[in-house]
């Protein structure tokens, strides 16, 4: 009985030190387990914090709006010279690219025939002067006869229409050399304006026909932009509007004015044609370049207006985020004007002018979480700081 009793007391003894080691090992990682479940609730009860930049209120501002559109450049003092009369091109005496006045002899043509025409009609002209005389002297004798009654009324009356038809073939001589004479003046090309050539469409030697093309020339100290816009917003826009104008390969913007405005859209489209003028007296710019105009159309009223990068859109409704008692909040908006340059819009209802809104879009943002804004740090601890940290890079 002694000896049962003793292993017995035993047994116990075992499994007593065996539940103290289990007890004593397992308290640690019940405590670290009940941690881990308490940790994620006092993150999510953590406020965010956003810096001071990050954060702005609705402003009062001006919206100015713009009306673009582009087209190439032309030149409108532009002029085509053509041959007034038919004949072999003798000589043309400028290149592309030239630089001509207005009124100088730029080529000749051969006209063969023109000399020896000059020539019969200038004798048929003192031709009908001589007729002239005769019958001028014929008729004054015939008035004195006729008044000696020495003949007849009648004859006196054939006598002055002698003398008439007379003149009638001087006038029609004399109109006939001035003809032939205007032809020889066409057979010398002559610049209609000042400008450059822009293209010569013969060469020496070629047979060239009445009012075929000969050179083409430009006049550069005017430019005007072709572009159209759209029908609804050419109301906005009135001649001598200024315009500033981007032209290809030109670093700075030039300022130019509507000049025109289509009194009519063009067929098939919803666009009307405006005309920008531009001056180019230093003839930096060329016909054909590419441009961009932009009219600035000023804004007559403050706007209440937040970053367009704040903005966001769910199902269609723009929304932004905002801190409100120092809580998350999602507020639907109406928006207005944007000014895409500025990376602005106006927001119509919905905020307040002392909203404090988050000037842009950020992931996983829950509507009531706690939010604040950090204050920035002072000038002084910064400076400070960064005295410390460069007194501490020196010691290393």
């Amino acid at each position: 009985m002694r000896k049962s009793w003793l292993i017995g007391v035993g047994v116990v003894l075992v499994t007593a030190a065996g539940t103290g080691v289990w007890m004593t090992q397992r308290g640690p990682l019940a405590a670290g387990s009940a941690q881990a479940a308490i940790a994620p609730n006092a993150a999510a009860s953590a406020p965010l914090d956003f810096r001071a930049n990050e954060v702005v209120s609705p402003q009062l501002a001006r919206l100015s709006q713009a009306i673009e559109f582009s087209g190439p450049l032309v030149a409108p003092n532009t002029a085509v010279l053509r041959a007034k009369a038919s004949g072999t091109l003798l000589a043309l005496d400028v290149v592309e690219g030239a630089r001509v006045r207005a009124g100088q002899l730029l080529g000749r043509i051969d006209m063969a025939d023109l000399g020896s025409r000059i020539a019969e009609r200038d004798a048929n002209l003192e031709s009908a002067r001589a007729t002239v005389l005769q019958a001028e002297r014929s008729h004054a004798s015939n008035e004195r006869l006729a008044a000696q009654n020495f003949i007849s009324g009648t004859a006196l009356d054939n006598s002055r229409a002698t003398l008439d038809t007379a003149r009638a073939a001087l006038s029609a001589a004399q109109a006939s050399l001035a003809t032939t004479r205007v032809a020889q003046r066409d057979a010398s090309l002559v610049a209609p304006i000042a400008g450059i050539v822009a293209r010569r469409h013969v060469l020496p030697g070629e047979k060239v026909a009445v009012e075929q093309q000969m050179l083409t020339l430009v006049d550069l100290a005017q430019l005007e932009l072709a572009g159209s816009v759209g029908t609804h917003e050419v109301a906005r826009l009135s001649p001598g509007m200024a315009v500033q104008v981007r032209v290809e390969g030109v670093a700075q913007p030039i300022t130019g004015q509507v000049a025109r405005i289509a009194p009519a859209a063009e067929a098939g489209t919803r666009s009307i044609g405006v005309t920008v003028a531009l001056a180019n007296r230093d003839e930096r710019l060329r016909a054909g370049q590419y441009a961009l105009a932009r009219v600035e159309l000023p804004d007559e009223q403050q706007r209440l207006v937040v970053p367009l990068a704040a903005v966001g859109s769910t199902s269609g409704q723009s929304h932004v985020w905002l801190i409100d008692q120092g809580v998350l909040a999602r507020r639907a908006i109406t928006l207005g004007r944007r000014d895409e340059a500025g990376g602005r819009v106006e927001v119509l209802n919905g905020l307040a002018t002392d909203a404090q809104v988050l000037a842009a879009r950020f992931d996983n943002l829950r509507e009531g979480a706690p939010a604040r804004v950090m204050a920035p740090a002072p000038l002084a601890a910064a400076g400070s700081a960064a005295g410390a940290a460069a007194s501490a890079a020196v010691l290393r």
